[in-house]
């Protein structure tokens, strides 16, 4: 054979070669796509005090492990124990205006009473004068005067009824539901949870991160200090549109960590963003922008997908938040799946390289 005709082969085999590597990843981008645009991510808590003051005592470093309940930091709670005895003294003061106003009410209702007694002894008084006036044994100007007496002393009654409703009004409900009552135990339930708050705790089991605080430093309220990241991880991956095309839910993956490599771990599809933020206009009030290119062949869309991952394993929970990771999905079972296995496999290990 000469040459040439070497050469040829050669040629030929290549030719086929890339024919036959072009026509798989034509078909494993469409039943077993995988993506290395993809990361494992840890829910995030932001840390923040609930309220402002001085911090006193830093408890925890940068990127220690907490558990949830764990106190953080201090602040000074002198200010918030002043704020509670105030509250526990208002508290006070209400009961005793409270027991002042039963005891008004007590004596409006006395003197209900006594006007009462009064108004009827003026009425009897009334019917025998004018019993006598009939008899012309009494001067009409003392049956006036005794009527008039006997007028006021209903009005009285009148007049002391409205001065007991307005004791009630002011006094409210009796027991646990006086309106005054509540709203003091309520302030002391305030002041009690704001001194509470000066002990920042962590929310969840993690590790927390970009923390630097230091005692003196005054920390405001809802104002973050930390981040603390923990929690069950789960796998985002970004995949062409058309990659995804023939992707359900639940069915099974595998992913591949650069700071794992060799190492495979089973998932599966939780679901897929409703979109992406080129998808969403805002209602600014400006014209549109169209988009302008000047490639024959525009960029792929990509869209996102959610993968929860089937085993706990320690080494997980080594990773950062963010970290790189590469996925493998199977839409088709068979031969394809293999394949789609020794895919992954491989890029794994490509991992020890680069």
């Amino acid at each position: 054979m000469t040459p040439d005709q070497v050469f040829a082969r050669w040629v030929k085999i290549s030719l086929a070669g890339f024919a036959v590597v072009f026509v798989y990843f034509l078909i494993a981008d469409l039943v077993v796509p995988a993506t290395p645009h993809a990361r494992i991510m840890f829910p995030v808590v932001q840390v923040a005090p609930r309220v402002s003051g001085q911090v006193i005592d830093v408890r925890v470093r940068n990127n220690q492990s907490v558990q949830a309940g764990d106190v953080l930091f201090t602040l000074d709670p002198k200010p918030f124990e002043l704020a509670v005895q105030a509250a526990r003294l208002e508290l006070e003061n209400v009961q005793q205006a409270n027991q002042q106003l039963d005891a008004s009410i007590a004596a409006a209702t006395a003197n209900i009473e006594a006007a009462r007694v009064n108004a009827h002894q003026l009425s009897l008084e009334q019917k025998r004068l004018h019993a006598l006036l009939e008899k012309h044994s009494v001067s009409v100007q003392s049956y006036e005067e005794v009527a008039a007496s006997y007028q006021t002393a209903q009005a009285q009654v009148e007049v002391a009824k409205a001065e007991r409703h307005q004791l009630q009004v002011q006094r409210g409900a009796t027991g646990e539901d006086n309106l005054a009552l509540r709203r003091a135990r309520n302030a002391l339930e305030q002041a009690e949870l704001n001194l509470e708050y000066t002990q920042v705790r962590a929310e969840q089991d993690g590790i927390i991160s970009n923390f630097h605080l230091r005692p003196g430093a005054y920390a405001s309220a809802s104002v973050s200090l930390a981040a603390l990241v923990g929690g069950t991880p789960n796998v985002i991956a970004d995949f062409r549109e058309k990659s995804l095309s023939h992707m359900t839910i639940n069915e099974p993956a595998t992913v591949t960590f650069d700071a794992l490599p060799g190492k495979t771990f089973s998932a599966r599809v939780m679901d897929m963003d409703a979109g992406t933020y080129a998808g969403q206009l805002s209602p600014s009030g400006d014209l549109t922008s169209p988009e302008t290119s000047d490639r024959w062949v525009r960029d792929a869309q990509r869209q996102r997908i959610h993968l929860t991952l089937d085993q706990s394993d320690d080494d997980l929970f080594k990773l950062p938040t963010g970290a790189r990771a590469t996925v493998q999905l199977y839409h088709v079972g068979g031969p394809m799946a293999w394949l789609g296995k020794l895919q992954i496999h491989t890029l794994s290990l490509l991992h020890y390289i680069y």
